[in-house]
């Protein structure tokens, strides 16, 4: 690949020209990365329901054309000037949230929220010189969370790159790099339950899931699923959820119903779905006195949190997480390692695969739900 180094390179993307509209295959350019940037070769890439929520621009900012993607696997083509970490041909993953090492937050133990690299859903260029390196006739072409992984080739910021073992295999381990890490995080690093504590996760997709399996990891002894979608219980069995509850077999609220099962309220609670009204119903049915709260879902832009300042009052905590409070760099390594020893399993979270030429059949997948996580195989 060094062969490449330093030129353009014309391959295929997947481009969002409009929102909710197919994607279009087509032949861009990428320019070679600059300084303090890597350009990767994306081996296999996975759909997350955050690129089918700015595709639809429902309630967010719409950057078009675009290039989605953010939750892939690949190698290291090229790097630019000042990249020391990072070599041709090394395996890596990137990753949304940023980790420049230099930042307070990025020395702090306590916060990932890097200073320089934190995410920005609306920024559509490299921070570097406000461009893109992407193109297509000569107009640019927007990038997506800094990442743009629905392109063969892409250029990151080397502070979004987590290098791994390269024995790891990419068409697993690529779901570390976004929505596993966020909830099995979410639940290990952020709402840190208790052994034999009891734990309500608002969501069962994906991420709702990688909570599920993190609190059991944790200890927890009841973790009771809420969805509105009463197909995804029998699934969520497999993740360690031992209860199920849909809101709308309640005539009350199902905080109110969390409390009656629990005798006053779980422990802790991870909304994984976005929805401001799951977000009150997770703070508000944690038990008072101790309960945690963790915040994971991207809501509406407009969206707004009520609740009586006396639920704070009363000693419940609410916190909100990105990334699951993983460093990409420092941390994500470790992650893939815990996959590698059988620590944390992938492979039931893997439920389609499809080609790169057949993209749209993963949107399609996860807008009838019918999937956790589609593997896009960029080669095909």
């Amino acid at each position: 690949m060094s062969s490449t180094a330093g030129q353009v390179i014309k391959c295929r993307a997947a481009v969002a020209w409009e929102a909710g509209k197919p994607l279009v295959m087509e032949e861009v350019e990428v320019a070679p990365p600059k300084a303090m940037e890597v350009r990767l070769k994306i081996l296999y890439s996975s759909l997350c329901h955050t690129d089918v929520y700015f595709w639809e621009a429902k309630g967010q900012t719409p950057v078009f054309p675009r290039i989605f993607g953010h939750e892939a696997g690949g190698v290291v083509e090229s790097v630019g000037e000042g990249v020391t970490d990072l070599s041709p041909g090394d395996h890596v993953l990137p990753i949304f949230m940023g980790e420049c090492k230099e930042c307070a937050h990025c020395k702090s133990t306590e916060s990932n929220m890097c200073d320089l690299l934190r995410i920005n859903t609306d920024r559509g260029v490299m921070i570097s010189d406000g461009q893109s390196r992407f193109s297509l006739n000569g107009k640019p072409i927007y990038h997506f969370l800094g990442t743009s992984t629905f392109s063969e080739f892409t250029v990151v910021h080397v502070g979004c790159v987590a290098k791994i073992n390269p024995l790891a295999p990419l068409d697993k381990v690529c779901v570390i790099s976004c929505g596993i890490s966020t909830g099995y995080g979410a639940a290990v690093n952020v709402a840190k339950p208790p052994k034999g504590s009891t734990v309500a996760v608002f969501g069962l997709g994906a991420v709702g899931l990688a909570a599920a399996e993190g609190a059991r990891a944790s200890g927890a002894s009841r973790i009771i699923g809420v969805d509105l979608n009463p197909k995804r219980f029998e699934e969520a069995k497999k993740f360690g959820v031992t209860e199920f509850v849909n809101p709308t077999d309640y005539d009350i609220p199902v905080q109110e119903v969390l409390a009656e099962m629990t005798n006053g309220g779980v422990d802790r609670s991870i909304e994984c779905s976005g929805s401001t009204s799951a977000m009150i119903s997770a703070f508000e049915c944690v038990h008072d006195g101790w309960g945690v709260a963790v915040l994971v879902g991207v809501p509406h832009k407009d969206a707004v949190f009520k609740t009586h300042p006396v639920n704070f009052l009363v000693e419940r905590t609410l916190k909100g997480t990105f990334y699951g409070n993983y460093k990409p760099r420092s941390d994500i390594p470790a992650v893939v390692e815990k996959y590698m020893a059988k620590e944390l399993e992938l492979e039931k979270f893997i439920t389609h695969s499809v080609p790169f030429s057949e993209i749209n059949k993963a949107f399609d997948y996860m807008l009838k739900g019918e999937s956790l996580r589609c593997i896009i195989h960029m080669d095909g």
